[in-house]
């Protein structure tokens, strides 16, 4: 299958192909309660085995079903990948801080499966997320990105069209080494150009 790019999915993908590649039978939609076992098995695999993530000891259940509460109570998305029934990542946007004035801006939160990892599942997902937070007026999207030598992240990001804005050096300590933060960043719809419009 291939997910055709949609009208309000064209900003992110200018000077990219205007499809992007699925594995066959994915679906990203939103997420439901009942995604959640399967949520909370994928970012501990990340937590257990990968460095985009700094914590050290996997969340709980419940831990992960109020994060996601607290993202969709702010009207936020959060999203799956899907294929054949089996989730095989998620994503995430929240406010980059919670003061107020950062309330346009939002920092994403990606994790897949180490069944989907380099499937392309990633890219799907992180353009779904870009063009839903689109419709909801944010206008800038930040990653912050764990170890400088997560490539496959950094790569995802760039080709979606987001451009390094900074790195913290030696930040993190995990699996017996230093890892740098990789700080990326594009606008959403009309960025900067224009002032925003508050919709609550």
């Amino acid at each position: 299958m291939e997910l055709a790019v949609t009208e309000t999915q064209h900003y992110k993908l200018q000077n990219h192909p205007t499809v992007i590649p699925m594995p066959p039978s994915l679906l990203i939609r939103p997420s439901t309660s009942t995604d959640l076992p399967a949520i909370t098995t994928v970012y501990a695999w990340n937590v257990m085995n990968g460095t985009g993530t700094f914590e050290l000891e996997a969340p709980d259940l419940t831990e992960m079903t109020r994060r996601r509460d607290d993202v969709l109570c702010k009207g936020l998305p959060w999203l799956v990948a899907e294929c054949e029934g089996q989730v095989l990542g998620f994503a995430y946007a929240n406010h980059f801080r919670p003061r107020r004035a950062y309330r346009f801006c939002l920092e994403d939160s990606i994790y897949l499966s180490k069944e989907a990892q380099a499937r392309g599942v990633g890219k799907v997902l992180l353009a779904e997320l870009l063009s839903q937070c689109e419709a909801r007026g944010a206008r800038q999207m930040l990653a912050v990105i764990g170890d400088s030598a997560n490539t496959g992240s950094i790569g995802v990001h760039r080709t979606l069209g987001f451009e390094q804005t900074g790195l913290i050096k030696s930040a993190g300590w995990k699996f017996d080494r230093w890892l740098d933060v990789v700080m990326m960043q594009r606008g959403l719809g009309l960025s900067d150009g224009t002032a925003p419009v508050d919709r609550v």
